[in-house]
């Protein structure tokens, strides 16, 4: 990850509210195989191995996430260096932390 790579932290409250009025793209960016075994209510799967950036929604705010965070930073990354540098927020905990906090999780 470069110096210039923006990040900004999106909370599991923010999350929650931002998919209950569909004022966010949650983009999980796990593996197909991943994403059907359960993923966050709401979120898109775009996995990471198949990552376009310029297929990512542009008329609201995209959040990506993950299993844990890791690699949603690498999806940032990813979509900075194509030149979307509106792209630049992640869930940090994403999935592990949304099952934490007794969330549901869809399948």
């Amino acid at each position: 990850m470069t110096d210039q790579m923006r990040v900004d932290v999106m909370s599991l409250d923010d999350v929650k509210r931002g998919l209950a009025d569909a004022s966010i793209y949650l983009v999980d960016v796990r593996e197909p195989h991943e994403y059907a075994a359960g993923h966050i209510p709401g979120a898109l799967n775009m996995p990471l191995s198949a990552f376009a950036p310029d297929d990512l929604p542009r008329d609201k705010p995209v959040v990506l996430s993950c299993q844990s965070g890791r690699r949603t930073l690498l999806g940032l990354q990813q979509a900075q260096a194509a030149g979307r540098s509106d792209v630049h927020t992640h869930f940090q905990g994403s999935l592990n932390a949304w099952i934490q906090a007794g969330e549901p999780v869809e399948r």
